[in-house]
């Protein structure tokens, strides 16, 4: 830290004390005691004054100048969050704990003084706001609150803001303490009925082909975790890199599960802050989405979510196999924004389509949530549709002017060879998916 910065922060901290009602009064008192000990000619009346207005003065600086965690006094802060991530609607339970880093009389007077008030996003803290269990001892303060994330996204708990005041309790001191944690938040999922006919029997029924045997297994890189005895020693003496069989029973095919973005609130650029434009939040789209890819990867299916980009780089979504890797399919979840605008969005949902017509594997099976699209996204879709197995959940924009678009993209979807289901937005995600397969069937 250099020395400019080191002066500045010290002027900030010096900008956040404030007096306490006891501070106040001694003030009064110096600023009145010393005028008059002048007028008087009592020169004990002027220095009990000055010495009134010198303690505050000291006192400011002193605590102002402060370092909480430097010095012989230093405490820290612990924050555990459990279970993290959390899963929306669902109730997390936190822990946070202030310590002395070693143990002193300074640190545990310090302790001995301070107000604790956590910092929460609004989106983690919901409408209730935070109920905190407090536990003070001399050495440690510990603090146990739960928290009920209403949004889906990665928000910011902390840092812990600290007051305190100085021995005599004459000012008192806002400061920052520790850094803050940033809780990724998953959606909500629901167990949908896939392991059914909805996948392997439909697909054969409705096109006469073999289902794939375990000599067609799909490989992909290994990863830790993953079972050794999956492991397909000739291609990766081939390949000079570990390869594992991402499914090895008989009629289990790979699921990709194709997420448009243009579900997603709008965003755009706006003095260097970005805005939602748009009404519906989206986040009944990325619940389904992300039902359909758990579902699946419980029923043993080698999984992948996907989401409509202008540059896509399915190179990093690849196909999670194990229960073990479902948390890294929601992980993909968390960061998922709307595009910049319908434009974009159509382009991008153009781009990824045919991103996964050259990339997809053999019998391999694309689940879409899609809005409506223009001409050229559509022509990009049906090429998709008309060379493998595809199925399309096609979601009924909230607006109006859109039906004749949604009237398009559901004609050409199923001229191509998809299975195409139309559904409201907010449908409850078992009815929505239900009346997919179904029309698979």
């Amino acid at each position: 830290m250099t020395s400019r910065t080191a002066w500045r922060d010290t002027l900030v901290r010096i900008s956040r004390v404030r007096l306490t009602p006891r501070g106040i009064g001694a003030t009064a008192l110096g600023a009145g005691l010393v005028p008059l000990g002048l007028v008087l000619a009592l020169p004990d009346l002027v220095g009990l004054g000055a010495a009134a207005l010198l303690a505050v003065g000291v006192a400011g600086v002193a605590i102002g100048t402060q370092r909480l965690e430097s010095g012989r006094g230093a405490l820290r802060v612990t924050r555990v969050v459990t279970p993290n991530p959390v899963v929306r609607d669902r109730t997390a339970d936190v822990s946070l704990l202030v310590a002395a880093h070693q143990a002193s009389g300074a640190a545990y007077e310090r302790l001995s003084r301070l107000r604790l008030s956590e910092q929460a996003a609004h989106e983690l803290a919901g409408h209730q706001g935070i109920r905190a269990r407090v536990s003070a001892r001399a050495d440690r303060i510990s603090v146990h609150y739960s928290l009920t994330p209403t949004r889906r996204g990665r928000w910011s708990l902390g840092p812990l803001l600290t007051t305190r005041t100085d021995v005599f309790g004459l000012v008192r001191a806002t400061q920052p303490l520790g850094s803050a944690t940033h809780v990724p938040v998953w959606p909500r999922t629901v167990e949908l009925a896939v392991r059914t006919r909805s996948v392997g029997d439909v697909d054969h029924s409705a096109t006469g082909a073999r289902l794939q045997s375990t000599d067609d297994s799909v490989l992909r890189e290994y990863v830790a975790g993953d079972d050794p005895r999956r492991v397909h020693w000739a291609s990766a003496a081939r390949r000079g890199q570990l390869m594992v069989r991402a499914d090895e029973s008989a009629g289990v095919r790979p699921v990709t599960v194709l997420l448009d973005r243009s579900l997603l609130p709008h965003w755009q650029e706006a003095g260097g802050s970005r805005r939602a434009v748009a009404t519906d939040d989206g986040e009944w789209a990325v619940e389904l989405a992300a039902s359909i890819a758990t579902s699946f990867l419980d029923a043993g299916h080698p999984t992948r979510l996907v989401t409509t980009s202008v540059a896509p780089t399915l190179e990093s979504a690849r196909f999670a196999s194990t229960r073990a890797s479902r948390a890294a399919l929601l992980d993909t979840c968390v960061d998922i924004r709307g595009h910049r605008g319908s434009a974009e969005g159509h382009h991008a949902t153009g781009t990824t389509a045919r991103a996964l017509r050259l990339a997809r594997t053999a019998g391999e099976i694309v689940i879409a949530v899609l809005g409506p699209h223009d001409p050229e996204a559509r022509h990009s879709l049906a090429a998709l549709g008309a060379e493998g197995t595809c199925w399309a959940l096609l979601v009924e924009p909230r607006g109006a002017g859109f039906q004749h678009e949604l009237d398009e993209t559901s004609a050409e979807l199923r001229t191509s060879g998809w299975h195409v289901s139309t559904t409201q937005s907010r449908t409850d995600p078992e009815r929505a998916w239900a009346l997919l397969a179904e029309r698979a069937l």
